[in-house]
């Protein structure tokens, strides 16, 4: 193998290694999902509550923004792209986007997948699919009603819940409480 391929090859392994930047946060953390949304290269974790909570409490030093949508909600399908470009203008400074989908089951080959492919979406994308919201929507807020768009974002000195449509705009506001 000639040197230069050699070295390359190299920097990829080392690049895609424990101490990358995606094995932070989110990927390093990431419980065991119940299942796997399998489409090509896509590939969408499924997770109860008890799976996702994890991922709401992470104390790392990163802040998180964590969006629950759906791909039937107008407001949330009209927010994400600023969800992702948070996640772009601010991916040096410790901030990662977890966009959990509320979609039901049926939905998710005919609508979620088709979605994030032709969105592109480079954010963290997971399905909840737990029938139990009564239980466990109080568990991410106590004052979420359950209506979606929502979105928690924290990190180990605060923790601020929206239950609100993000602009771009509001929410570079919101990210200023957290000194990114």
């Amino acid at each position: 193998m000639p040197l230069k391929r050699l070295v390359t090859l190299m920097f990829i392994l080392v690049g895609c290694g424990p101490g990358s930047t995606k094995e932070k946060g989110l990927a390093l953390h990431a419980p065991e999902p119940r299942e796997t949304i399998e489409s090509g290269a896509l590939s969408i974790p499924v997770y109860d509550f008890d799976g996702l909570e994890p991922l709401l409490h992470l104390e790392d030093g990163d802040t998180y923004i964590v969006n629950f949508w759906a791909t039937w909600c107008a407001p949330c399908v009209k927010e994400l792209p600023y969800m992702e470009q948070i996640q772009s203008d601010y991916k040096d400074r410790g901030l990662q986007v977890l966009l959990v989908s509320l979609d039901m089951p049926r939905m998710w080959d005919s609508h979620l997948v088709p979605f994030v492919k032709e969105r592109n979406l480079k954010s963290h994308v997971v399905v909840l699919d737990d029938p139990s919201q009564n239980t466990w929507i109080p568990l991410v807020d106590q004052d979420w009603s359950g209506a979606i768009p929502a979105t928690l974002i924290y990190n180990r000195e605060k923790r601020m819940f929206f239950e609100e449509a993000f602009s771009y705009e509001r929410l570079n506001e919101v990210l200023s409480n957290f000194n990114l």
